[in-house]
């Protein structure tokens, strides 16, 4: 570690805090969003069949892993203007 200075590294663990808020905030909109949209769609009532039934926990994720792969560029700009922000020296 002693190729960084005392603030890279702080510069490192505030991006890094910056980017798992971001995530955090991201996963708890998609979940949210996920829960909403199969409400809506009353998706366990597919259920009631065997290949509803089996079907039911892939779509869920589907639903999940859209939208919060939707999430990215909003992350990256927003970590990466943060880390534009810094003073590396």
């Amino acid at each position: 570690m002693s190729q960084f200075s005392a603030v890279e590294i702080a510069n490192w663990i505030a991006i890094y805090l910056a980017a798992g808020i971001c995530c955090a905030i991201a996963m708890a909109l998609s979940v949210t969003v996920t829960l909403q949209g199969l409400w809506k769609d009353k998706i366990w009532q597919d259920a009631r069949t065997v290949r509803g039934a089996v079907l039911l926990l892939p779509r869920a994720w589907w639903r999940w892993q859209k939208l919060y792969l939707l999430s990215t560029p909003v992350t990256l700009g927003i970590v990466g203007s943060f880390a534009a922000t810094m003073s590396w020296s």
